[in-house]
């Protein structure tokens, strides 16, 4: 018994730790230096807003490249039991091409957006098979503490090395550098090798369910394909996989409206760009025992109480960013969003987990991650016109409240009790994949 709970004890730190090793490429590269270096130094010379489309086109590129490959990516995965195989394969892909930024030089823009799409598919991509390992470390009375104890180690890796290359940055001169574009090219650096070490574990000591059938790799990928096309069939059918989908994807798109836009709305307000950096900071840290927090919590009543905790934090954050006025109040609105953001995350995580079919975790996260890609789509669009026909960025903001109630509410009609009998009887070849007599 002692040794069992010891295995799965290493097994939820070795998964956990990927979560620690990638979250540095989503911290210091998507929200942190790559923005404000392709600006200024890839794109150094041009139009201001020519450099925002190319970086835009080169987000919606990634996007969409992971839109059309995860699901398809999810059924080969599962059919072939190669998720900790299709994780390195991306991984890789993620790591090589976030270090080569390093060898970019100022003005080669192109070169810079073609390696940043190819490490930006390499982290979503991964986190597919990632996700869908979830099944195989958690048990299902341990998976809501076991996802937010992976996001609390995100939170808390990807923090610390960001911290680490935001010195870096403000003081190059005391680590030998040149000057600060040297200190965020060697930033990139440090995203990949910690991306790469801290993703061993995981390899070593997680495994996986066995594959459905020998297979060869094109066999694998048609078997892929045909399974696609009843994976679509069956969703179709979980009718509270459904609804849970469209909740999700509404108050997620506010989260990730909120992750993305929170910078830029405290620009349009004049506040700096160092103490806006130093925020996202503040939420790193603060996620990292709010994450584990709300684990406990929904153990203990539920990921969906959970939830609508963090969505009511959210509704309060809108409302009170519409009137903050000095940059300490920001720090306040990236501390309370660190309370929640983690916990909405995990639970949204651990109770889709809980709903769908174990045998088919990989293909039904590929829809879950698809649908991620999707976020952030709406919100922006609502801060963008609410902003144009108010005349104030104030009003922009009070506009992404509409997605987190509606995805509130439909959340309230999510019956876990159904999903989880519905998910079970598909399990045992009761679904639409019958198997025997």
């Amino acid at each position: 018994m002692k040794n069992a709970l010891t295995e799965a004890r290493k097994d939820m730190i070795a998964w956990s730790f990927y979560d620690w090793a990638n979250s540095a490429f989503a911290t210091t590269v998507m929200a942190g230096f790559f923005p404000v270096f392709f600006k200024e130094y890839w794109s150094a010379g041009s139009d201001a807003s020519l450099s925002t489309l190319k970086l835009g086109t080169a987000n919606s590129l990634a996007s969409l490249l992971l839109v059309a490959l995860a699901p398809l990516l999810g059924a080969i995965a599962d059919t072939g039991g190669v998720r900790k195989r299709s994780l390195f394969l991306f991984a890789s892909l993620g790591i090589v091409c976030t270090g080569s930024l390093y060898w970019i030089d100022k003005g080669e823009w192109g070169q810079a957006a073609a390696l940043y799409v190819l490490a930006a598919l390499g982290f979503a991509g991964g986190n597919i098979f990632y996700d869908s390992l979830l099944v195989s470390v958690a048990t299902e009375d341990r998976i809501d503490f076991v996802s937010a104890f992976g996001f609390a180690f995100g939170y808390l890796g990807g923090g610390l090395l960001f911290a680490f290359n935001v010195i870096m940055t403000l003081w190059p001169g005391a680590f030998g550098l040149s000057g600060a574009a040297e200190a965020v090219r060697l930033s990139f650096v440090s995203v990949s090798l910690w991306w790469a070490l801290f993703s061993v574990p995981l390899f070593l000591f997680v495994s996986e369910p066995p594959a459905r059938a020998s297979s060869g790799l094109r066999q694998t990928v048609v078997l892929g394909v045909l399974q696609l096309r009843a994976t679509f069939a069956e969703v179709r059918k979980l009718r509270v996989v459904m609804l849970f989908l469209a909740a999700y994807w509404l108050y997620i798109d506010g989260v990730d409206t909120i992750i993305r836009m929170a910078v830029d709305y405290g620009l349009s307000l004049g506040f700096s760009s160092r103490s806006l950096l130093s925020a996202l900071i503040v939420t790193q840290f603060v996620g990292f025992p709010s994450a584990i927090a709300f684990g406990m919590l929904g153990r203990k009543w539920g990921p969906k109480t959970g939830i609508f905790i963090g969505i009511g934090a959210y509704v309060g954050v809108t409302i009170y960013g519409y009137f903050i006025t000095e940059e300490v109040e920001f720090y306040i609105l990236a501390g309370i969003i660190g309370l929640v953001q983690g916990g909405v995350q995990s639970l949204s995580r651990s109770l889709y987990a809980r709903i769908i079919p174990k045998d088919k975790a990989a293909e039904f996260f590929g829809f879950y991650n698809m649908l991620g890609k999707f976020a952030a789509v709406v919100g922006p669009l609502l801060m963008g016109w609410a902003s144009v026909l108010t005349g104030s960025p104030r009003h922009s903001i009070l506009a992404v409240v509409v997605l987190f109630l509606s995805g509130g509410l439909l959340l309230r009609f999510v019956d876990e009790e159904e999903g989880r009998r519905l998910a079970r009887s598909m399990e045992n070849g009761h679904g639409t994949r019958r198997e025997g007599p």
